[in-house]
């Protein structure tokens, strides 16, 4: 090299560290700030508290899943989140993917909660938030052509897996901002039941969330939020994830407000005494607003009026080991598990003494008759909210958000110990609540008639 040109290669040298010492460098992205009473579940900067699912692969389903080991599945996540690494990315504070690989999954699972979550996609870019493990909450273009009728140009937001013509699966009205700009979700979901806000407006409202998997089951108690990877590929966008978790009392009050039909309800219970009731009436006692069974007490107390269909919702808490039941079309006479339509059980299905229970006797059971899903009672000496629906020879039962029975006692042959159940068809009665000498409190209790058509 001449001396010429090693002076030509040192000055460009000499002016490149000029330039790069007046160009600052660029700042790191800050670490994203939630809202009061929210965690935020990514930090801006790598992929800490998630992994890799290929959930619709051979052997990825849940149930695929909860029938593996532990070290099973542990070398499932690893195989998938290796894959996810390949795909997925974090620049300058945003998760990016570019439409391929597995799907980026909490570690975390949520049961009760409210999720807070920021997303920008390009045109024609197909996505979706899946909730408790289940599909989902639909991102997509709404300008892009939809020639096979999916659904596009109603807008992102609906519970798309929904069955067709179901509630929630369309969205109640258009909120997309125009591909490129960020939009913002808020998503409330206690149960199976699910609310979105898509960028401040309304586009599901207290919806139940199917169980993809399992369409005769209630979501899990409890699962993980999935960001979907999809066709076509291009990158998608988000940032701002936050998440704040419901306590139990949280939950109740979200799930009352939730409803728009209280009006057409007519409450049961005064809050201060039992003059509105009949039968077992010195058995039980009004304490902190709430009837309740005194101890070492029973029998039935119910309504005076007798109803033929009808939706009941109540707020119930059991003490330790405790037990009592609803009374459905109760004639005023006899054991309303055998006389009356049914008693749905109220108990404490943690209790060791009822371990080894017929499943037809656990909490919210048709007793005797027809088993409910289980695990979805909150902590005992908490508040439950029940919601029952009566109709014809057909019962359906929510708790806590959750449809845990669903049941036409007219089809039901099998009776537990082979006892004959001569009130389950029973065309009318009387409500209330079958005491079995535990201090189980109702309160809230309003119903609705429902008219014959």
């Amino acid at each position: 090299m001449t001396r010429a040109i090693r002076s030509i290669v040192a000055m460009a040298a000499c002016a490149a560290c000029l330039r790069a010492q007046d160009t600052p460098a660029a700042k790191p992205a800050e670490a994203p700030k939630p809202p009061e009473g929210f965690t935020a579940i990514f930090n801006g900067k790598d992929l800490t508290g998630w992994h890799g699912w290929a959930i619709h692969s051979k052997g990825g389903t849940p149930a695929d899943m909860a029938k593996l080991s532990a070290d099973e599945r542990k070398a499932k996540v690893e195989e998938w989140t290796e894959d996810a690494k390949k795909h997925w990315r974090v620049e300058t504070g945003l998760l990016i993917n570019d439409g391929e690989g597995a799907y980026l999954t909490t570690d975390k699972d949520y049961s009760d909660y409210e999720l807070l979550i920021d997303w920008k996609i390009g045109p024609k870019i197909d996505r979706g938030i899946y909730l408790k493990h289940s599909p989902q909450v639909q991102v997509w273009d709404p300008t892009e052509p939809d020639p096979s009728g999916l659904g596009k140009a109603l807008g992102s937001g609906g519970l798309w897996n929904n069955g067709k013509g179901n509630p929630g699966r369309d969205p109640l009205v258009k909120a997309d901002n125009p591909p490129g700009e960020w939009n913002t979700f808020r998503i409330l979901q206690v149960g199976d039941r699910t609310t979105i806000h898509l960028n401040g407006k309304l586009v599901v409202k207290n919806a139940r969330l199917e169980n993809y998997w399992d369409r005769k089951s209630p979501l899990p108690r409890a699962g993980k939020v999935l960001l979907q990877t999809h066709s076509p590929k291009g990158d998608a966008h988000w940032r701002n994830i936050f998440v704040r978790e419901l306590k139990p009392a949280e939950a109740l009050k979200a799930l009352a407000a939730a409803y728009d039909d209280e009006s057409s309800f007519t409450q049961l219970f005064n809050g201060t005494d039992l003059k509105d009731w009949k039968g077992a009436v010195d058995n039980y006692e009004v304490a902190d607003g709430a009837i309740r069974c005194k101890p070492g007490k029973g029998g039935v107390l119910h309504t005076p009026k007798d109803y033929t269909d009808f939706v009941v919702r109540l707020e119930y808490k059991v003490p330790p080991g405790g037990n009592n039941g609803l009374a459905i079309r109760y004639p005023g006479t006899g054991d309303t598990a055998y006389t009356g339509m049914c008693e749905l059980q109220i108990l404490d299905d943690t209790a060791e003494k009822y371990s080894k229970l017929d499943p037809r006797q656990y909490n919210l059971s048709a007793y005797g008759m027809t088993a409910v899903k289980r695990g979805y009672m909150q902590p005992v000496g908490e508040w439950n909210m029940a919601e029952v629906t009566v109709k014809g020879s057909t019962i359906v039962a929510e708790l806590n958000g959750s449809k845990v029975l669903e049941t036409d006692l007219s089809k039901v042959t099998e009776f537990m110990g082979n006892k004959p159940h001569p009130g389950k068809d029973n065309a009318k009665g009387s409500f209330g609540f079958a005491g079995h000498g535990d201090a189980v409190s109702f309160r809230n209790i309003r119903i609705k008639e429902i008219a014959a058509k």
